[in-house]
């Protein structure tokens, strides 16, 4: 089963099926003009958008896909590039990237991709939400954390607050998706942030994948890849998306 998914995936990449094409754009954060690409829903607009955050892979084609895919649905995507340009192809040099991104710079870079956003004339700036996964995923509650007008969120495994004074700033709606047998995000982690936010009233829902570790949702994950946890988890976030940022 897994093979065949693979398979269908990769001609799907081959042929290119995505009727959203990326374009590459510029935004300013701080002193610097930075490179993202950006991937526009067919119509007239104004569109809800999604600030889209890569793996620590970097801005590799599997996150444009799924910024297309998203695209296709409606939204206005923007694939931001933490790493200015480099993307890693072994998990040495992934790791060596993601260390060097300044916490500074990245805060920078979210919150300026969110502000080229709200600025696009077919964008409804008051539907704006992110998205991201492993790396991204983290970085998607951070901004969450930073930008009130940050409607709703999408964590795909990535690291989580503890601290309340934090968790409190979260507006945004929130959609978890993590698997049970991930390492560096334990279960028990998981509960604890799904927890503190609904003490603190905040709107969260957390899916748990019983069998699916780290990155469970990527093909190129060939250890790891979960066929059926991924497509759910799919349909939930655009699920999610659509009664959070549509309606």
């Amino acid at each position: 089963m897994q093979v065949l998914v693979m398979a269908i995936f990769a001609v799907a990449l081959a042929l290119n099926t995505f009727a959203a094409e990326g374009r590459p754009v510029t935004y300013k954060s701080g002193d610097e003009t930075v490179k993202a690409e950006l991937f526009i829903p067919s119509g007239k607009g104004p569109f809800p958008a999604l600030v889209v955050i890569h793996e620590f892979w970097g801005l590799n084609d599997w996150v444009k896909e799924q910024a297309a895919k998203l695209a296709d649905r409606g939204y206005v995507a923007l694939a931001i590039d933490l790493y200015r340009g480099q993307v890693a192809t072994t998990p040495e040099v992934a790791h060596e990237l993601m260390r060097g991104v300044p916490e500074d710079r990245a805060a920078r870079d979210l919150k300026s991709a969110f502000n080229y956003l709200a600025a696009q004339k077919n964008v409804d700036r008051k539907r704006i939400g992110d998205i991201g996964w492993c790396m991204g995923g983290g970085y998607a509650l951070d901004l969450a954390i930073a930008e009130p007008r940050l409607k709703a969120s999408v964590i795909n495994y990535g690291h989580l607050a503890t601290d309340p004074a934090r968790i409190g700033r979260i507006h945004a709606a929130m959609l978890g998706l993590f698997g049970a047998q991930d390492r560096g995000i334990p279960v028990a982690d998981v509960r604890k942030f799904d927890e503190q936010m609904k003490t603190l009233g905040k709107k969260i829902d957390v899916v748990i994948y019983p069998d699916a570790g780290h990155a469970f949702e990527n093909p190129n994950n060939t250890a790891g890849y979960r066929p059926d946890d991924a497509a759910d988890a799919w349909k939930r976030t655009t699920a999610f998306l659509e009664a959070n940022l549509k309606q």
